[in-house]
């Protein structure tokens, strides 16, 4: 890389971080090219980004963000991944790294806060943001079909008795 890609680089990631909500460190000193797609596949999978940068560019691009607490944590063959939903990047990482022991976490951030390598793991265990999105509407909507089926109600037991007199009529009629 020249400067002026290296300068791009940095200009891109700043981009990225000022737009995320979550970067997870990664060390993957001797992971296969096969691995490594899959892992990326994996993330994007779960639309997130898995990137291997270099640790001075990375640093560079942290400086002056939320994330700069993970700076430390750029020391050997790391890569950085980031996305929207925290979780959907902590369990796609910790399941892979189940998986496969030369890919380990370092830590991460989630906003200002810095995560080791457990706190990561403690996110993975976390309901993604889309099911906690369709648990709160759940929640939302329950409410709102009670009042519908409870307004209802009248309406259909009227309708029931009207229908009873209407046979008990009609009974009656026949029977004259």
């Amino acid at each position: 890389m020249d400067r002026t890609e290296k300068q791009a680089f940095v200009q891109a990631l700043q981009a990225v971080f000022a737009e995320t909500s979550f970067v997870l460190v990664s060390q993957n000193k001797g992971l296969t090219v096969a691995d490594a797609t899959t892992l990326r596949r994996r993330m994007r999978d779960a639309g997130a980004t898995y990137k291997v940068a270099k640790n001075r560019l990375a640093a560079l691009a942290l400086d002056g963000t939320s994330f700069q607490g993970i700076s430390p944590l750029l020391k050997g063959p790391t890569a950085l991944a980031w996305s929207r939903d925290p979780v959907a990047v902590a369990k796609t990482a910790v399941d892979f790294a189940k998986a496969n022991d030369k890919f380990v976490i370092l830590g991460g951030a989630l906003g200002k806060q810095t995560l080791d390598a457990d706190g990561v793991k403690a996110l993975a265990t976390l309901p993604s943001l889309e099911t906690l999105r369709a648990q709160l509407l759940g929640l939302i909507q329950t409410p709102a079909t009670r009042i519908a089926g409870v307004l209802q109600a009248p309406g259909s037991q009227l309708a029931r008795v009207f229908s009873a007199y209407a046979k008990k009529d009609e009974a009656e009629a026949e029977a004259a």
